[in-house]
């Protein structure tokens, strides 16, 4: 790893750069894998459906082991590398939480280990998972779906933080979901009465979201985005969304909370005399804590 530092702190300085967001990590993504195949990995890229996901390979039989990277920025978070507040560029993309480091540390790490197996200090394979997309529809359960984990023994994973140590907290179940509201448009200075406001229905629908916030535990985050409130405001919109994320710390709960969502949409729908539909886009179980095996990396790294 020391003998890599320059080559991975430049890797991190590139992705840093590039700040590309979810499934659109092109540069990203190729720097980490070019320098996989540099390193005598195979490389398979364009996985899962997804141009910018890839898997690196070295070794043969088991165990096998993956290391899995991250390198999708955030939008508008633009950001010089500083303390203070101050964007490289206005209203660009940028890394607010440190995937720039994810993906190169983590294929630093799994090149470490690939000189072991290739010096016939260890023995079985290792891998490392470019996975895209965190930052909005996880790229790594369109990788699970394609069946890239099978025959996985060990998945580890980090992420920057302030501390140094093993994670024995979960995390967040979430779902994530458009509700869409279609009425019927008018003019609305001359006829409005003729006109079914498609964003009276998201705003009914919001506030009735809102309202929810106090008879839910308080381990539960509802947060949300109008992506579009109609065109222009002398027309009764006849179209409106909203994009809703839901998140606890089971999934058990996401689900049941859900159910009560799309209630209120129904309900918001029927106010507004709308229609209204709600599409999931995605969502996470929360992370299974694998006990024995956080015991023995914080025993290591006390170690180390």
């Amino acid at each position: 790893v020391d003998r890599q530092r320059p080559e991975l702190v430049n890797l991190a300085n590139q992705v840093w750069a590039f700040a590309e967001t979810a499934l659109k990590e092109t540069r990203s993504s190729k720097v980490l894998a070019d320098y996989a195949e540099a390193q005598g990995f195979k490389v398979e890229r364009g996985v899962a459906g997804m141009p910018t996901a890839f898997v690196a390979s070295y070794g043969e039989g088991k165990p096998v082991i993956a290391i899995l990277g991250e390198y999708d920025a955030l939008p508008g978070i633009s950001q010089k590398a500083q303390p203070t507040k101050e964007p490289l560029e206005a209203g660009a993309p940028g890394h607010g939480c440190g995937h720039n480091l994810f993906g190169a540390a983590s294929l630093g790490a799994a090149t470490a280990l690939k000189e072991l197996i290739a010096a016939g200090k260890l023995h079985g394979t290792i891998r490392f998972y470019g996975t895209p997309a965190e930052e909005s529809v996880g790229g790594k359960l369109y990788m699970i779906r394609e069946g890239l984990f099978k025959d996985v023994d060990v998945a580890l994973a980090w992420h920057p933080a302030d501390e140094t140590r093993a994670d024995t907290r979960s995390s967040q179940a979430l779902v994530d979901f458009l509700v869409e509201f279609h009425g019927k448009t008018a003019h609305a200075a001359f006829d409005p009465w003729d006109g079914r406001s498609a964003l009276d229905g998201l705003e009914l629908f919001t506030h009735g979201l809102n309202m929810m916030r106090e008879h839910v535990r308080p381990t539960v985050r509802m947060h949300y985005v109008i992506k579009d409130g109609g065109d222009v405001p002398n027309v009764v919109p006849d179209h409106a969304k909203v994009w809703v994320w839901v998140r606890d710390t089971k999934h058990v709960s996401v689900d049941e909370l859900l159910g009560r969502v799309r209630k209120i949409a129904e309900g918001a729908a029927t106010a507004a005399e709308v229609q209204a539909t709600v599409r999931v886009q995605s969502g996470d179980y929360e992370t299974l804590v694998n006990r024995a095996g956080e015991r023995l990396l914080q025993s290591n790294m006390e170690w180390l």
